[in-house]
C-alpha cells in the first residue's frame, strides 16, 4: 500500500479524529450510525495495511462479531417478541439477538479502530502532543502502545532461536512442550523488564520532563491542517446535536423502538459518514491529484 495520506497530517488532527470515531463508536447504540462506523472502521483499515487488514478482518473481527452476537441471547433473555425456548426453559428473545449484534458490532468496530489509530498514532507523535503537559504519563502510554507489536516480533526470534536447538514450543512430548514455553515465556519476561528499565534510563539521561527542556518536531500545523481541523469540528457538532436531540438512541428493551426518521436525521447520518470516512477521502482526492499532475507532464 502507498503511504497514507492522513499520516501525515499534524497530530493533532490525527488525535481528534481517532478520538471523535473511538468516542461516538463506544457509545452510539444506533444501527444505522453503527453500520456506518463498522463500515468505515473496514475501509480504512484495507487502506492502512492492504491484505493484512482483510485477512485481520475476515478470519478474526468477522467470527468475533458472529460469537459475540450469538452468546447474547444465551445469557440475556429481557424483551417481548420470543422466538422460541431454549431446553432449559429460558426464552430466546428478538430484541436479545438484536441487541447482541449491536453490541458485538461495537466491539468490533472499537477494536479495528485502534488497529487504524495503530497505525496513525505513533509513539512520537503522541509524546509531540502530550510530553510537555503530562511528560510521565505520555512516556508510559507510548511505550504500551509500542509493547505489543514489540514483543510479538521479540517473541517470534526467541522461539526461532529455541527451535533451532530443540526447545521450541512445538517439539518434544507434552511436558517438554511446557517446559519450552514456560523457558520462554521467562525469557519474555525479563527482555520486557530489561527493555523498559533501559527506555527509562535513557529518556532519563536526555533531559525528558525537566522544565525549560525543548525538543526537535518534525510536525508542523500548516494550512491544510486547520482546513481539515475545521471540517472535523463542524461535523462532529453536527453529530453531538444529533446526539443531543436524541438522533443516536435506539430502545432495545423490553422491545425495540427508534426515533421518527427527519430530515435531520439525514443531515446527521451524512455528517457521521462524512466524518468516519475522512481518512479515506483525503487519501482518494491526493491520488486523483496525483495522478492529474502526472497526466500534465
Amino acid at each position: 500500500m502507498g503511504r497514507d495520506s492522513f499520516s501525515t497530517y499534524h497530530p493533532a488532527v490525527n488525535f481528534l479524529y481517532f478520538a471523535a470515531v473511538l468516542g461516538f463508536s463506544m457509545f452510539f447504540m444506533h444501527p444505522v450510525l453503527q453500520g456506518i462506523a463498522l463500515f468505515s472502521a473496514a475501509v480504512y483499515s484495507v487502506t492502512l495495511s492492504g491484505g493484512k487488514a482483510v485477512k485481520f478482518n475476515v478470519i478474526y473481527m468477522l467470527p468475533a462479531l458472529f460469537i459475540l452476537a450469538a452468546v447474547n441471547p444465551l445469557f440475556n433473555h429481557a424483551g417481548m417478541t420470543i422466538l422460541f425456548y431454549l431446553k432449559n426453559g429460558n426464552p430466546v428473545t428478538l430484541e436479545s439477538i438484536v441487541y447482541g449484534i449491536a453490541a458485538a458490532a461495537m466491539l468490533v468496530t472499537v477494536m479495528i479502530w485502534f488497529s487504524c489509530y495503530n497505525k496513525v498514532m505513533t509513539s512520537d507523535k503522541f509524546i509531540h502532543l502530550f510530553g510537555k503537559i503530562v511528560p510521565a504519563l505520555s512516556l508510559i502510554f507510548s511505550m504500551v502502545l509500542r509493547f505489543v507489536p514489540r514483543f510479538r516480533h521479540q517473541i517470534q526470534a526467541v522461539s526461532l532461536a529455541q527451535r533451532s536447538i530443540g526447545r521450541d514450543v512445538t517439539q518434544g512430548n507434552v511436558v517438554h512442550r511446557a517446559r519450552h514455553g514456560l523457558r520462554i515465556l521467562s525469557i519474555m519476561a525479563t527482555w520486557a523488564m530489561e527493555n523498559a528499565i533501559e527506555t527509562a534510563d535513557s529518556m532519563k539521561a536526555r533531559g525528558y520532563g525537566l522544565p525549560g527542556r525543548t525538543s526537535f518536531a518534525i510536525y508542523r500545523f500548516d494550512r491544510r491542517d486547520r482546513t481539515v481541523l475545521v471540517l472535523m469540528i463542524v461535523l462532529i457538532a453536527i453529530v453531538l446535536a444529533g446526539a443531543g436531540m436524541g438522533e443516536n438512541t435506539m430502545r432495545y428493551f423490553p422491545s425495540m423502538r427508534m426515533k421518527e426518521q427527519t430530515l435531520f436525521s439525514g443531515v446527521v447520518y451524512a455528517a457521521y459518514s462524512l466524518l468516519c470516512m475522512l481518512p479515506v477521502i483525503i487519501q482518494l482526492v491526493e491520488e486523483l491529484r496525483w495522478k492529474y499532475i502526472v497526466s500534465r507532464t
